[in-house]
């Protein structure tokens, strides 16, 4: 299968209480990407940039294997800049910037080889950018994964409605479900958005893990405990591309490997949240990886009898 993810390719510049970046790379389709890559699934970016986009970057995508046909690149314009500074909690942070430069006016455009791609992950754009990426898909996909805020559900309700009407996953974090569904129960908050169309449900705790939805079954994955926490930025998006990679890579869209699936995701983000930016994630090995997969198990192993 080929995963098709349209996003954000951006600059961050971060502070948390443990330090502090420059301009680095960033943006929501550059961790999905990253991380699906890590799994070897082919996946491809649609997205847009400025001419100051360092060469640097665009060689981290030909070395992970990412297709980037479908990024434009705007000459006279700068790449979409978000900067950001987290409290001692990690779980709260101010915007101190957001310029959206070349993304303000970004039409996507598919190209013609990937609009067959079975897997589409639309990630955290205006729904109406998203409503216009299924358009374009030449056949139906397999299973369309959703990515969405609330600045969504405060400023574009209808656009929002649609595009979740349109997709088989939506991925959202514990308040965005309450806000969306107006049920305080996560259970209950479940049920109502798969009314509204999703099959499957996901909704991200933070460190607290993550819980998958599908019509009665409900699954649990858990955040791995760890000792060092640097930047939780794009941990979100690593989740999803490693969820979203995993079904692309085995083909399999089971409910059953939903449920690995979310794990791999939760691994990989696991990486993300170690070091600032995409620095972890680039230099990933798979013996790291396979040794955090065995922790993973580990973390809900247990022996008791009935």
């Amino acid at each position: 299968m080929k995963l098709l993810a349209v996003g954000t390719v951006a600059y961050d510049a971060i502070e948390t209480p443990f330090g502090k970046t420059d301009k680095i790379l960033g943006g929501a389709a550059t961790y999905i990407s990253l991380a699906a890559a890590k799994l070897g699934a082919e996946v491809n970016i649609v997205s847009v940039i400025g001419g100051d986009f360092k060469s640097d970057y665009i060689e981290v995508f030909h070395k992970n294997s990412i297709g980037i046909e479908g990024v434009k690149k705007i000459e006279d314009g700068k790449t979409f800049f978000w900067s950001g500074k987290y409290h001692i909690d990690m779980n709260n942070r101010d915007t101190l910037i957001t310029e959206l430069n070349v993304l303000e006016n970004f039409e996507p455009q598919i190209p013609d080889s990937q609009k067959n791609s079975e897997i589409v992950m639309l990630g955290n754009l205006h729904p109406a950018i998203q409503l216009s990426v299924l358009a374009q898909m030449s056949v139906k996909p397999k299973l369309v994964i959703l990515d969405t805020m609330d600045f969504w559900m405060n400023t574009a309700w209808d656009s929002l409605l649609q595009i979740i009407s349109k997709v088989d996953v939506i991925t959202i974090n514990d308040a965005e479900a309450r806000q969306l569904s107006g049920e305080y129960s996560l259970v209950k908050a479940a049920k109502k958005i798969q009314t509204m169309g999703p099959k499957v449900v996901i909704i991200k705790k933070g460190e607290h893990g993550a819980l998958l939805f599908n019509e009665n079954k409900v699954f649990f994955a858990p955040a791995l405990p760890l000792e060092d926490v640097f930047d939780p930025t794009g941990a979100g998006d690593t989740f999803a591309g490693g969820f979203a990679g995993y079904l692309t890579q085995t083909a399999d869209l089971s409910y059953d490997n939903m449920k690995k699936a979310i794990i791999v995701g939760s691994a990989l983000a696991s990486f993300t949240v170690e070091k600032f930016g995409t620095d972890k994630l680039q230099n990933l090995s798979s013996t790291e990886f396979e040794n955090r997969l065995t922790e993973f198990k580990n973390l809900t192993d247990y022996n008791y009898r009935f």
